[in-house]
């Protein structure tokens, strides 16, 4: 494989010349006890936890493993297992013997996962059962894929492949560990895979100082508790979750807590009850929706009262959004409503300890950032590509936000908006190119180095980057109207009723919109209007009131959007929208092609007459 050029490597011994393995040697030394990551065995209520020492050890005897099956420095390996122990610990194995990990999306489909194979050129790749073995088999006799060896990570699936507990007795010779930790901060620590919104995915390939470079530019805007702990739920293939999961903390040598069922994170987050939470839009969108369910089955008087106390928490986050500090009768007032009405509630959800909670990967819907203000907390919406290494602008309480925004720059970045409204950056933490079939690397940078995002976006007089969207997804009306459909689709799902929505209308005379009911809410307000059917979402779907407020929700959305923005008809859908069946990618963005071909008879219809 080709190395990314190394362009003005920084010194080793600077914090942006560190390495991944040189982070893990000093956890073991510096904090030895600490613990670093805990899971739940399958069927158990009790952790599992290793401590960084043991984490260190771990890894070492891994890489001895993975060393006597053939891979060596430079050299590519697939993985396609859920956020499990075995996944997290190859990652940092593989990275110790200087080769590149690569995490494929479990949802991916076989096509997809034929064309990272061969992109990437791997010979060996570790999945997590049979369901993945049936899957990557026929790879190993792809005459245009090198793939020849499978690793097993469940006990007693492998078959005729190779298992993972047999990595760890793999005898660990004398002068192995001459090969580890070797990796200087211009090597490809990994390659994240694009998920695919549009064409196939493109491999980004990261090194170990565009990792470090926005590790330390994000601690420059985050205040956390040392050794913060962390819920490992998004798929480890995407970026947000390998910097949160598995660089930050070898970085902040902080306890990552694994939850292999992303619809179970709600059950971890009681348990862990951690000091920072991220979560994509539609994630938070859940939670909120939850919430919202828990309270409509409140007494009136319960309900007034929790009210009561989150405009005080509103008002008191208003303040700090400004930059202002709350008067003292507002602190007071606002630590008793906190206190008394709101950590109760937030405890419930295991989100009583939350100091950072953050948003990123997709346009947060407003309604829902002041939802969650009304409980003191705030949401610090992020912006950036797998390309930035996730985050290259973010609000902040440390540097200011402004809600709605994505923030200000952050310091391993510069960000310019070009003529045509494209955000375009630079920096530190941006890729050098994409992978090649060759091993070699294909810059998209321009001469001077910026990369261009295909969002689009305006920055205002105090810094802070407000996306429109994305410059491929604007919607041209027959008339030359540029439309925006993630403001339409995020106005609409302000009414709590609304869970997804598509607005569609390229080279139409007017907008319309598939809308999906919201999974939780949805019964939720089914059942304080007195409105009892059997059959869930597709029976709520046929009921005359739900239509008459869901034409409400349109209505009073059509009443703030510009008339070129408004939605004329609708179609309301029966099922939600998932990674599952396509529509969305694993980390939760809209596959805006895939649901117009789906539904595109239906979409027409809505034009008729």
């Amino acid at each position: 494989m080709t190395s990314v050029p190394r362009t003005a490597d920084s010194p080793a011994d600077s914090p942006v010349g560190r390495t991944v393995p040189q982070l893990l040697a000093r956890n073991a030394r510096d904090y030895p006890d600490l613990p670093g990551l805990s899971w739940r065995p399958d069927g158990s209520e009790e952790w599992t936890t290793l401590t960084w020492a043991e984490i260190h050890e771990r890894t070492r005897r891994l890489a001895a493993g993975y060393a006597a099956l053939g891979v060596g420095r430079g050299d590519h390996v697939l993985m396609m297992m859920s956020n499990r122990h075995e996944h997290w610990l190859s990652d940092l194995a593989l990275v110790r013997l200087g080769a590149v990990p690569v995490s494929v999306y479990g949802t991916a489909a076989p096509g997809q996962i034929t064309h990272i194979a061969r992109n990437c050129r791997a010979r060996l790749a570790v999945v997590e059962a049979s369901a993945q073995v049936s899957v990557w088999e026929p790879l190993l006799s792809d005459a245009d894929t090198p793939l020849e060896l499978l690793v097993v990570a469940e006990a007693g699936e492998e078959g005729a492949h190779v298992s993972f507990a047999s990595l760890l007795e793999t005898p660990v010779p004398e002068s192995f560990d001459k090969e580890l930790d070797a990796a200087e901060s211009g090597d490809p620590l990994t390659v994240v895979y694009t998920s695919g919104t549009t064409g196939d995915p493109k491999g980004v390939v990261l090194t170990h100082r565009h990792v470090m470079a926005n590790a330390l530019a994000l601690d420059a805007v985050v205040d956390l508790p040392p050794h913060v702990e962390h819920v490992c739920y998004l798929p480890l293939a995407h970026i947000a979750e390998r910097m949160l999961g598995i660089y930050l903390p070898c970085h902040r040598a902080s306890h990552v807590y694994l939850c292999p069922d992303p619809t179970a994170v709600g059950t971890v987050v009681r348990a862990v009850r951690p000091a920072q939470f991220f979560g994509v839009p539609r994630i938070w969108e859940k939670l909120s929706a939850a919430v919202r369910a828990v309270l409509s089955r409140m007494p009136a008087e319960q309900q007034a009262a929790i009210e009561q106390a989150s405009a005080v928490a509103r008002e008191h986050v208003a303040y700090r959004e400004r930059g202002e500090t709350p008067p003292a009768d507002l602190e007071e007032r606002y630590a008793t409503a906190r206190e008394q009405v709101l950590l109760p509630i937030l405890a419930a959800a295991g989100l009583d300890r939350v100091t950072w909670a953050t948003s990123a990967s997709a346009p947060m819907p407003v309604d829902v950032v002041r939802f969650w203000s009304g409980f003191g907390i705030a949401i610090m919406d992020a912006w950036g590509l797998t390309e930035t290494v996730g985050v290259a602008t973010t609000n902040s309480p440390r540097t200011g936000f402004r809600i709605g925004s994505v923030g200000r720059p952050v310091e391993s970045v510069e960000v310019k908006i070009a003529a045509d409204g494209e955000i375009e950056v630079r920096g530190s933490s941006v890729f050098g190119g994409y992978l090649q079939p060759d091993g070699s690397v294909r810059s998209v940078l321009d001469a001077e180095g910026w990369l261009a995002t295909g969002d689009i976006g305006r920055m205002d007089e105090d810094g802070f980057l407000w996306l429109t969207d994305r410059k491929k997804e604007m919607i041209i009306t027959s008339t030359g109207k540029n439309v925006s459909p993630a403001l339409v689709e995020n106005t609409l799902k302000e009414h709590p009723l609304i869970g997804q929505v598509l607005a569609h209308g390229d080279r139409r005379s007017y907008l319309v919109a598939l809308l999906v009911l919201d999974a939780e809410a949805a019964p939720a307000w089914a059942a304080a209007h007195g409105i009892e059917v059997d059959g869930g979402l597709a029976a709520l779907v046929d009921h005359p009131e739900v239509r008459a407020e869901v034409d409400r929700a349109v209505a009073a959305a059509n009443a703030r959007l510009n008339r070129t923005e408004q939605v004329k008809r609708y179609a309301l859908l029966t099922e939600e929208w998932g990674p599952a069946t396509g529509e969305l990618t694993p980390s939760l963005k809209l596959r805006r092609r895939v649901v117009r071909d789906k539904y595109g008879d239906l979409l027409d219809g809505l034009y008729d007459n």
